[in-house]
């Protein structure tokens, strides 16, 4: 939560212009709280050990790895770049990176095409598409998560343009007040997805201070974390390891979750002199 790339909840609010780049790393000492908290605490549940590793002999970084990922770290500063000093959408940065890596594939390609190069697959990759073919990636991304996403964000859109958003903008940030109605966006996050949430807070644009602003970042990108349905990342994790991360195994954690969400929430507020 403490940088506009850490979670798509805070790239919402930098996208939008609310908060400036380097704003977002004032978040860094309650972002900590609320995970040395709970980590505190389950460390002392959560068996001695290491989880087995498959018997594949040592693993090695295919040609051309560690350049891949220096284009990762060009690819967020390209986006910084184009944002921050060009005002142009962080997205076209980002598909700027694509260009990047489609650039380094068909040069891997050409290069390593006619030489027999002996590197570790991952298992039960063997056979499937290029070496270098980040289109096959692609192909086995959560469409269906992604579908999900993309439709309760068009139903935010359409109930923010019918006038909704408006009245409940009133109500939580007029009747309940900012620091009671941006605690309660972390909860909601939680049942509805904070990525939904966030984006009808963000329409709803309710006038508030930076430090107002810092603590709905806060608790809708950390708050979601309450249940495994909502974040993007729990949401994805129980489509990839089904059958180990359930939502009931998420939930027997929520209260040493819930208690760091809270103590960071105190944490920001005491550090914004809003107490």
């Amino acid at each position: 939560a403490f940088s506009p790339f850490g979670d798509i909840t805070t790239l919402m609010v930098w996208e939008n212009d609310i908060l400036d780049f380097g704003t977002f790393f004032k978040l860094f000492i309650p972002a900590v709280v609320n995970f040395i908290v709970p980590a505190s605490i389950m460390y002392f549940f959560i068996p001695v050990g290491q989880p087995a590793l498959p018997d594949e002999g040592d693993a090695n970084i295919k040609p051309g790895g560690l350049f891949i990922v220096l284009l990762f770290l060009a690819t967020i500063a390209t986006s910084i770049f184009f944002h921050q000093f060009l005002h142009l959408p962080s997205v076209i940065g980002m598909l700027m990176g694509l260009g990047y890596l489609k650039m380094l594939g068909h040069y891997l390609r050409i290069k390593f095409r006619r030489e027999n190069h002996s590197f570790d697959m991952v298992p039960g990759s063997e056979g499937k598409g290029s070496a270098f073919d980040t289109f096959s990636h692609i192909a086995k991304a959560e469409w269906d998560t992604l579908f999900f996403f993309y439709g309760i964000i068009m139903s935010v859109g359409g109930i923010g343009f019918m006038g909704y958003l408006t009245l409940v903008s009133e109500f939580m940030y007029g009747e309940l007040g900012a620091t009671t109605a941006n605690i309660l966006v972390g909860i909601i996050s939680a049942v509805i997805d904070n990525i939904p949430v966030m984006f009808a807070v963000v329409s709803m644009n309710p006038e508030m201070s930076e430090t107002q602003w810092l603590l709905v970042t806060l608790t809708a990108g950390t708050g979601g974390s309450l249940l495994s349905i909502g974040s993007a990342a729990g949401v994805g994790l129980m489509g990839q390891a089904k059958g180990f991360y359930t939502f009931s195994s998420h939930l027997k954690w929520m209260p040493a979750i819930a208690l760091g969400y809270a103590a960071s929430i105190y944490t920001h507020l005491l550090i914004g002199h809003a107490l």
